[in-house]
C-alpha cells in the first residue's frame, strides 16, 4: 500500500478512536492487531525543540494576552518541513515560520496530523489573517490574503480559545 493511503487510514483509525468511548476503545484494542506508524525525521526533527518565548500582546498594547514557546523555522528547508509528521503538541508551544520578505502566503497541511491555527503576521509583528482550525493531511490552500513575513501554527482552536484577533501583535524572543 502506498504510504500516502496508509498515513490516511491511519489518520482515520486515529480520529476514530478519539470520538469512541473508553468501553468501545477498550472493545477495539483487543480485536484490532497493532499498527505500526512510521516515524519520519525532518530537519526541524520529529519533537518540539524550544527556541525561544512569544508574547500575544492585545490591541491596546496594555494586556499580554498568552505566551508560548517556540520553535523557529528558518531556512527553506524547515519552512517546507513546519510541523509534518508530529503527532501531538501543547497550547504552550507553536511554530514560528520567518521569511525573508513581505509577501502573501499560504500554507497547507499535507503530511500534518494536527489541526492547527495558521496565524499570519506582516512586518510590524501585527496579525494581519489567521486560518482557524486546518484539516489535517488537507492539501487545500490556506491563504493569508495579505501580506506576511512570519507565519504562525498552534493548535487549531488556540485562537477562539486564548481570544487571539486580527490587529493583535506578537513579540518574540530566541533562546
Amino acid at each position: 500500500m502506498q504510504l500516502h493511503l496508509k498515513l490516511l487510514l491511519l489518520a482515520g483509525m486515529y480520529t476514530a478512536g478519539c470520538n469512541s468511548s473508553p468501553s468501545q476503545q477498550q472493545a477495539a484494542d483487543t480485536t484490532n492487531a497493532p499498527v505500526s506508524v512510521e516515524t519520519v525525521e525532518t530537519s526541524n526533527g520529529s519533537t518540539f525543540k524550544k527556541q525561544g518565548t512569544l508574547a500575544f500582546v492585545s490591541k491596546s498594547g496594555a494586556d499580554t494576552l498568552r505566551k508560548i514557546d517556540i520553535q523557529l523555522a528558518q531556512t527553506d528547508q524547515q519552512r517546507e518541513d513546519g510541523l509534518m509528521y508530529r503527532r501531538s503538541m501543547t497550547d504552550e508551544q507553536g511554530m514560528l515560520f520567518i521569511f525573508p520578505d513581505l509577501e502573501e502566503r499560504s500554507f497547507w497541511m499535507k503530511n500534518t496530523y494536527i489541526s492547527l491555527d495558521i496565524i499570519y503576521i506582516d512586518d510590524k509583528m501585527e496579525i494581519v489573517s489567521v486560518q482557524k482550525y486546518a484539516t489535517p493531511l488537507s492539501e487545500q490552500s490556506l491563504p493569508s490574503f495579505k501580506k506576511a513575513q512570519y507565519v504562525l501554527e498552534v493548535n487549531g482552536g488556540f485562537v477562539d480559545k486564548y481570544h487571539i484577533a486580527y490587529g493583535d501583535k506578537i513579540a518574540y524572543i530566541k533562546d
